[in-house]
This record gives structure tokens, sequence and C-alpha cells, in this order.
């Protein structure tokens, strides 16, 4: 129990260094080998565990699945720099230019659309917070409805696939999986693939847009005034074909990547690389594929996937020296003997993921925290694809959440300084208790996130 303390104290100077500022991937790297080294002088860690260091970056550096990373980072980064969103935009919300709230509705949509395609919550949030929100407050839009039909949108990034998150926890997803089958004596493991938490995220993903847009109608018509008409007498009609025109091409774009991943026709990475080609030419059809644009698309690509990797290298240490303190162990006590069983252990992890998710991206609670009490929530007998779900929600509405949601803090940095915090954090409210509504439902209903990988990958 004294080991499994320490592991907890490591935890908690990770966490107060992060707060301080210092970055994430040294931060878990360097305060582990601390740990470790006093350890090891006290005699309290053996140092074999660090043995397997290794061994484990090279899997790192060989995992086909996380090769999909760069490719999908490219891909997204490709169709924000080519202009796609403000066609979008601009062509749905003429469409619905005589509909009251119409312009809420594109904004929406295109969100979701932009939010498939980059997967980033940041890279949606401010793109859309630039393009769409001087407009909707020059239309007579309430600062409230519009910034939380932005942020709300942003955020869908976290589950509507294929989506950078989903790849992230689906290969952490696998590993705890595999690990809750052998502690648990089955040395024959079933896996989980990046493909079956897409096909469990698609439905929940679509009925929370749905709710979203059934939300924002309600405001449409019980206050017309927060949400008027925006077609001007000046302002020219737009037609279905001038729509489909600029809709198409990236709606095709990411159902032949989703598409081919759920049909068994090309691995995560495969279809990566199809949606990064497919960037490239739709950028090049809109004359965007310049030689400036590739190397500003690939340099941000560069610092991304750096990121992404070597946070993944420091969570890897940091895991090690966890398990070499006994903290695995002290978890899984915790949350066996928590009241309420598998239920109360569930509940527990998700209120803790919601509060980190407060302070911590979301590829440092995929890479640090899942790690740790995935194994163990498995083992309890719940569904990985069901157990991805609910986790990306989860982060999903903390990242919405006042007063730390990182979706307004993102918002609140482009938006005019007529926009009042206050307004952003009171939009988001309900789309929040929307959020809330759509975790009850998979918790009553597992079958919204199990039935569609079940029916896809059956035979």
């Amino acid at each position: 129990m004294a080991e499994g303390a320490i592991a907890l104290w490591m935890f908690g100077t990770v966490f107060l260094c992060l707060l301080i500022g210092y970055p994430v991937a040294f931060t878990l790297a360097g305060t582990a080998l601390v740990f470790a080294f006093v350890g090891e002088w006290a005699g309290s860690f053996d140092p074999v565990y660090l043995h397997a260091l290794p061994n484990r970056v090279y899997g790192i550096m060989i995992n086909p699945t996380l090769m999909a990373v760069p490719l999908f980072v490219f891909m997204g980064v490709m169709l924000e720099r080519s202009r796609i969103a403000e066609d979008l935009l601009e062509s749905m919300s003429g469409l619905f230019g005589t509909l009251r709230g119409g312009l809420g509705f594109s904004v929406m949509l295109v969100g979701m659309l932009l939010a498939a395609s980059t997967g980033i919550v940041g890279a949606t949030v401010v793109t859309m917070g630039l393009l769409s929100l001087p407009t909707m407050l020059r239309r007579g839009y309430d600062p409230r409805v519009a910034t939380g039909a932005i942020c709300a949108s942003g955020t869908l990034g976290q589950i509507i696939p294929p989506s950078i998150v989903l790849v992230l926890l689906g290969d952490v997803l696998s590993s705890a999986y595999q690990q809750a089958q052998l502690d648990q004596g089955i040395f024959s493991p079933r896996t989980v693939s990046v493909g079956d938490l897409f096909a469990g995220a698609l439905l929940p993903g679509l009925l929370l847009v749905a709710l979203y847009l059934l939300y924002l109608a309600g405001v449409a018509w019980w206050r017309p005034a927060a949400m008027p008409a925006t077609r001007d007498a000046d302002s020219p009609s737009v037609t279905l074909t001038t729509t489909l025109r600029a809709l198409l091409p990236p709606l095709l774009l990411i159902l032949a990547v989703l598409g081919s991943i759920l049909g068994g026709l090309a691995t995560p990475t495969e279809a990566a690389s199809v949606g990064a080609v497919g960037a490239m030419l739709l950028a090049a059809a809109r004359g965007q594929l310049t030689m400036a644009v590739l190397r500003e698309v690939v340099r941000s690509t560069l610092k991304v996937s750096s990121m992404v990797f070597l946070i993944l290298i420091g969570a890897s240490v940091f895991s090690l020296v966890f398990r070499g303190f006994g903290g695995d162990i002290l978890i899984e006590d915790w949350l066996t003997q928590l009241p309420g069983g598998v239920l109360g252990a569930m509940l527990a992890v998700m209120l803790v993921m919601f509060l980190l998710g407060f302070v911590l991206d979301f590829i440092e609670i995929t890479f640090v925290v899942v790690p740790i009490v995935g194994p163990v929530l498995l083992a309890m007998g719940l569904d990985p694809v069901w157990l991805g779900v609910m986790i990306a929600i989860n982060l999903q509405t903390s990242f919405l959440t006042p007063p730390f949601g990182f979706a307004l803090f993102y918002l609140r940095g482009v938006a005019p300084a007529k926009v009042a915090t206050a307004d952003i954090y009171r939009g988001v409210m309900p789309f929040i208790a929307i959020q809330l509504l759509m975790l009850a439902l998979l918790a009553a209903w597992p079958a919204l996130a199990t039935w569609l990988p079940t029916q896809v990958y059956s035979g």
C-alpha cells in the first residue's frame, strides 16, 4: 500500500506541474524518471520495469494504427486551408436564408462536416468562430445562441468519425482490453479495433447532431428574435445545385474514408492516406494547392503529430513507473471496492475524467488515464466499444463546460470584444444538458453504441 501511495503522489506531482504550465510530454517522463531513481535508491522501485521502455517506444514507432494520426491531421489541415468550410457556410446559409434560424442550422451542419474532417476541437471552433460568428451577430442572432452553437458544433470532432480522438482512443482501448483478458487468464484474447469504435460512435454522434438541431429549431420557434431569417433583399439566392457543388466533394471524401473502414476495404491507416490524397485533390480543384499552402500544411501536420507521439512516449514512461510502484493494483482495489459495483466504478471514472478534462487535453487523458483504469473496467465486463464512446462523449462535455472548457477558451480568443464571456458560458448550457442526456441514453441503452459494430463486423 505504501508503494501504491507513492504512485498517487507521482500522479499528483504530474498534475501540479501541468497546472504550473510545464510541457506535458516532458512532465510525464521527467516526473516518472525522478520518482523511479529516488524509488530505486530507497529500495521501493525495481528498475527492471524501465527495461521494457525501449520495446514500448519501438512498438509506438511501428504501430500501424498510430500511423493514421499524421495522415488524418494532414487531411484536416488541408481541408481547412482550402476554404471548404467557408464555401459550405456561404452556400448553406444562402439556401436556408428564408428559414428562421437557417444560419444556425447551417453552422451546426457545416461544423459537423468540418469536425469529421479535422477531428481537432480547436481547429473547428476557431474556424467556425472566425467564419460564422461575425455573420450571425450582424444578422441579429442572440450572442448566446450563436456562441453556443459554434462551441457545440466544434466539439463534435470528439465523437464524429473519422476522428483523431477515436483513433488514439481505439488503440489504447485495444491494449487495455487485451490486458484485461490476460489478467483474467484468457490467453487468446479478442480484440477491438479503431473500426469498431468508428462504427460505435457513428449513431450516437448523428443522434447528438439531431438533438442539437432540434434544440435550435425550438429556439427559432419560441424565440424568433434570437434566430431571425438571414436573407436580405440584396442577398443573392443560392440554388440547390450550388449547395450540392459545395457540399458533395467533402462529404464524398468523408464517406470514402469512413466507408472503406467500416466496409473492411481498408485499414484506418490506408483510409487515412486516401483522405490525405483526396484533400489535396480538393484543394487543387479549388486552386488552393500551392507550394506555400503545402508547406504550411506539412509544418502544421509535423507539429501536431510530433506533439502526439512525444506525449505518447512520455505517457509510456509514466505508465511503467506507475505500475512499478503498484499504482495499477491500488486503482484496481479502489474501483472494485466502491459501492455500487460496476456502476459505481464507472461513475467514479467518468467523474474523474470529466474534471481532468478541464485542465488536460484529450491526448493526455487518453494516454495517461485510460491505460490505468481501462483494464479494470473492462475486466468487470464492460463492452470496450461502449466504454470508448462513453469516454469520448464525456470528454466532449467536459471541453464544453464552464469555466474551464477548452472550446470556450478557443472561441473567446477569436470572438469580438462585444461578445461577453458570460454570453458564451450561458450559450453552451443547453448544449451541455443535451450532452448529459446523450450520456444517459447511452448508459440506459448501450446498444446505441454496440449495435452497428455487431452488424458491420458480424461476418
